[in-house]
């Protein structure tokens, strides 16, 4: 609650005329100063009535990529009896404020607004709450409350098309990479049965055990497993204007391009940072699947190339390894070829560089571009590593 420069004037001056009427016996200016404080009082009852009110958002679509069109609609409705609702409120989106009209809304009526979020920009755009300010009919105190929640809107980064994924070093004899819809060959683990499972893959040892029917999972192990490996340092993305690193934003558009591409031929695929965010780190809070991750990703100061290999090299998560990285990043890759011997397959994407990487650096497949369009196009070249 706040008092307006209206009222605080008007309470000096109940101040002053009532003490002007007792110091000099004035029972008329007593009486208008007690009216000016009365009329204070008056006006912060009012302006406290909490009035009822409802809002329900829809984000049309709540995750997009970055640059396609994206809208919300809020919907105010006054859940009270009695009285029209006399307010003043504004939804924040982002950095940008809404003006919403629930103005004198009657009860039991409501008020839709709708608006376009932008999406400029890569990242998760926070979306309100209602904002709402009370005043008092004299203007003397103004008081403002938040309705609703805050609802995020998920601007993924652009996906161009890649013509394939890398086949890596696929393990069948006779080179083919098999997808088989329920693994073969190797297995892998146990789990309990759902309807439509084949009977012969029903494990009846350990469903005697446990007295449930459990069924193998198995593994193919054919099948190459991509990891993506970001490079989201400070360091890595030294060039910036108005705070936005360009190449690292290019470096997203690439994880995401070949994500999406894994995604869509069934392959697995992990995404990784050379700089973790922490397990309750509010980027990942709310995320699913990479997308998102890739969304609410920022630079981050700490982390190295070399402890990030190190885990690599030690969890052994595929056998295709893609590295992102910025101009910055180009003095870590020997790092990176250290690993070529526990992932047979390794490319590494420079975004943003101003000279091309010298040839046959630490050993590796390097592709130099200016952004994540140019590497979809010179991805063809290097798929079959």
């Amino acid at each position: 609650m706040r008092i307006t420069a209206r009222g605080i004037g008007l309470l000096v001056a109940a101040v002053v005329l009532a003490g002007a009427g007792f110091r000099f016996a004035y029972p008329e200016l007593t009486l208008l100063g007690v009216a000016a404080g009365g009329a204070v009082a008056v006006a912060t009852v009012t302006a406290a009535r909490r009035p009822r009110l409802e809002v329900r958002r829809q984000a049309d679509p709540d995750r997009v990529g970055r640059g396609d069109p994206a809208s919300m609609t809020v919907t105010v409705r006054n859940a009270g009896r009695w009285g029209a609702a006399n307010l003043l409120a504004t939804d924040r989106c982002g950095d940008q404020v809404v003006p919403v009209p629930v103005l004198r809304l009657r009860p039991g009526t409501d008020t839709v607004v709708r608006y376009d979020v932008p999406t400029v920009r890569r990242g998760v755009v926070p979306v309100g709450p209602l904002r709402v300010t009370r005043r008092d009919p004299l203007g003397l105190v103004v008081l403002a409350r938040s309705y609703g929640d805050s609802v995020p809107v998920w601007v993924h980064p652009r996906i161009h098309p890649l013509s394939a994924v890398p086949t890596g070093a696929g393990r069948s004899l006779d080179g083919r990479v098999d997808a088989v819809p329920h693994g073969s060959i190797t297995f892998d683990s146990l789990r309990e049965y759902v309807v439509g499972d084949e009977l012969r893959r029903v494990h009846w040892r350990t469903s005697a055990r446990v007295g449930e029917l459990m069924v193998r999972e198995n593994v193919d192990t054919s099948l190459p497993r991509i990891v993506v490996l970001v490079d989201n340092r400070l360091a890595a993305h030294p060039d910036r204007v108005d705070g936005v690193a360009e190449s690292f934003e290019s470096v997203c558009e690439a994880a995401a391009s070949v994500v999406a591409a894994a995604v869509r031929e069934d392959l697995p695929v992990v995404l990784l940072f050379v700089a973790a965010p922490p397990a309750d780190s509010v980027e990942d809070e709310g995320a699913v699947g990479p997308l998102d991750r890739l969304a609410a990703v920022s630079l981050r100061t700490e982390g190295t190339v070399q402890q990030a290999s190190a885990r690599l090299r030690r969890d052994r998560l595929g056998d295709t390894l893609v590295v992102l990285t910025g101009p910055g990043g180009r003095e870590d890759l020997g790092h990176v070829g250290a690993l070529r011997g526990a992932y047979p397959s390794v490319v590494v994407g420079v975004f943003g560089a101003a000279e091309a990487t010298p040839p046959g650096a630490a050993g590796l497949v390097v592709v130099d571009a200016a952004d994540g369009a140019a590497f979809a196009a010179e991805w063809d070249g290097v798929r079959r590593w």
